[in-house]
């Protein structure tokens, strides 16, 4: 999703992206229980990332995004801005499958377990 939205970020970007805008868990910093912190998708998607130190690649904080408008660009979202629908629409979908998929594994475990208490069941 960070490649879709940022085309032109190298591999390292994308990780210094990623690894930036992680939610940060146990000790300050990396550690070994959650090494960077948890992965915040929007906020990968959306946060002005400082620059990568001494990467030579084009740089996404001073990249202006195509719905920024000068200084300005700090002030409240447009609620008519169709912009992050595709990201909304990705996580309520995927969200909803697992839950489906929790389902039907709960459901044929009690299959499974009711079936073995019946007698002359197969």
């Amino acid at each position: 999703m960070v490649r879709s939205k940022f085309p032109d970020l190298s591999a390292e970007e994308v990780v210094h992206r990623l690894t930036a805008t992680a939610v940060d868990k146990g000790a300050p910093g990396r550690d070994e229980e959650y090494g960077y912190g948890v992965v915040d998708l929007v906020a990968a998607l959306t946060a002005d990332v400082p620059p990568l130190e001494g990467g030579a690649g084009p740089s996404t904080a001073a990249t202006p995004s195509p719905t920024s408008n000068g200084p300005d660009s700090n002030a409240a979202p447009d609620p008519d801005d169709k912009s992050n629908v595709g990201s909304t629409v990705l996580v309520i979908a995927l969200t909803a499958l697992v839950a489906v998929g929790l389902l039907v594994t709960l459901l044929v475990l009690l299959l499974v377990r009711r079936r073995r208490r019946q007698p002359g069941a197969y």
